[in-house]
Parts: C-alpha cells; sequence; structure tokens
C-alpha cells in the first residue's frame, strides 16, 4: 500500500512540476501584439481573471494591418491599365473573343470567280471594263447574279481569252508558292543516265490544308 502512494505521490510531484514549467514559459501580456487594459484596470483584471496570462484576443490594428480598412481614399489608388484591353473606346468584346473566334472555311463562289475574271482584283483592277460610279455598281451586280444562276459557263461563254491572263505562259495553272526558299535544285549538266550513285533529292511540290507536305522523290545524277 505504501509502494502504491509513493508512486501516486511521485506522478502528481511531476505533474506539478510540468505545469509549473509550461507557466513559467507562457508569454507575458505586455509582450504580446493584442489590445490590454492599463493602470488600474490591469491591476483588477489580473486579481479577478483566473489565468493573469491570457490575453483578450483582439489585435493591435498597427501589427495586424497597416493601413487599416477604409483608412485610404478610393481616389488615392491608381488602377493600373494595360492596353488595349483596358482601352473602352474601339475595343468590342467580340474581336477579344478567343473561344468563339475559331477558323473559318474561306469559299468563292463562282459567281466571286467570274466577277474576278471580268473585273479584276484590287491589286490589278480591269479599268477599262468596270465603268466608274452607278454604272459599275449595277455591272457588279448583274456579274455576281449571272455567275450564280449559270457559273462559269456563262462567262467563258462571252470572254474565252479572259483566263489567259491567269495561266502561266504554256496554259498551265499557277505553280504553289515555294515555302523553303533556301534550298534550290540544281541539274547538273551532262552525265549518263543511270549512274553508279544517284542521290535521293527531296521537292516540296504543294502544301495541305493540314500542315503536311505532299513529297515527290526525284533521282537526280550525280558527277
Amino acid at each position: 500500500m505504501d509502494d502504491r502512494t509513493d508512486t501516486l505521490t511521485q506522478t502528481m510531484s511531476r505533474e506539478v512540476a510540468r505545469a509549473a514549467k509550461s507557466a513559467s514559459n507562457a508569454i507575458a501580456v505586455h509582450k504580446k501584439y493584442t489590445v490590454q487594459s492599463t493602470g488600474i484596470w490591469e491591476v483588477i483584471r489580473r486579481a479577478l481573471s483566473i489565468d493573469p496570462n491570457r490575453s483578450t484576443g483582439v489585435p493591435l490594428n498597427a501589427q495586424f494591418r497597416n493601413p487599416t480598412p477604409g483608412a485610404l481614399p478610393p481616389q488615392s489608388y491608381d488602377d493600373p491599365v494595360t492596353l488595349p484591353a483596358a482601352d473602352i473606346a474601339d475595343n468590342p468584346y467580340w474581336k477579344r473573343d478567343v473561344r468563339r473566334n475559331y477558323p473559318q472555311l474561306s469559299v468563292f463562289k463562282q459567281g466571286d470567280v467570274a466577277g474576278l475574271l471580268t473585273f479584276g482584283n484590287k491589286q490589278a483592277p480591269k479599268d477599262d471594263v468596270l465603268q466608274i460610279g452607278e454604272a459599275g455598281e449595277k455591272q457588279l451586280i448583274a456579274a455576281k447574279e449571272e455567275g450564280e444562276e449559270r457559273g462559269l459557263a456563262a462567262h467563258f461563254e462571252k470572254d474565252k481569252g479572259s483566263i489567259q491572263g491567269i495561266l502561266g505562259p504554256d496554259g498551265l495553272p499557277p505553280l504553289p508558292a515555294k515555302l523553303n526558299k533556301s534550298s534550290n535544285y540544281e541539274l547538273s549538266p551532262g552525265g549518263q543516265g543511270y549512274p553508279e550513285k544517284p542521290s535521293d533529292k527531296v521537292l516540296w511540290a504543294s502544301r495541305v490544308p493540314d500542315i503536311r507536305c505532299i513529297i515527290f522523290w526525284i533521282r537526280l545524277p550525280v558527277n
């Protein structure tokens, strides 16, 4: 029985020593960043409170946030402006709506092509055909309506030589644009028809809409 009492006494002593040690490590009230009472009111508070070192929990404004909310007038803040998105003049939303501004297919109908063959385009207009003023507007409307109704056949019946200005000297359509301008292919003069070690050259002929190129492998003789 005495052994149990001694063990219980030692345990309680250790708990009391641990509590006293933790109490001694408590931060003083005047060192906390909280609003506390001063003077006689601080003495009364410490005399009547269970834990005098416990703070009120109200933070100091100088330590919590400076300047405090509402301390500065709203006119003193300068909103950063980003151009051209923040410029409200001539900046509608549909120009910046990239989510719905997807690439669209450009289509030329037979009426449009007939008008281009008849009157030319902006870079190379046919001034001798297209009249000025209201008469020219009537010509454009008539050519468009005729092209939509009868197609290019009606245009070629009237003017069979209009296509000659677009075709090449041999009557062939224009070649595709050269994408790689740095590489040039030159045929070596002379040589046998079937060389011993032919070299393979790649000729980029054209480009299709899905960004892939049509590749032709040609055999060029090597001297």
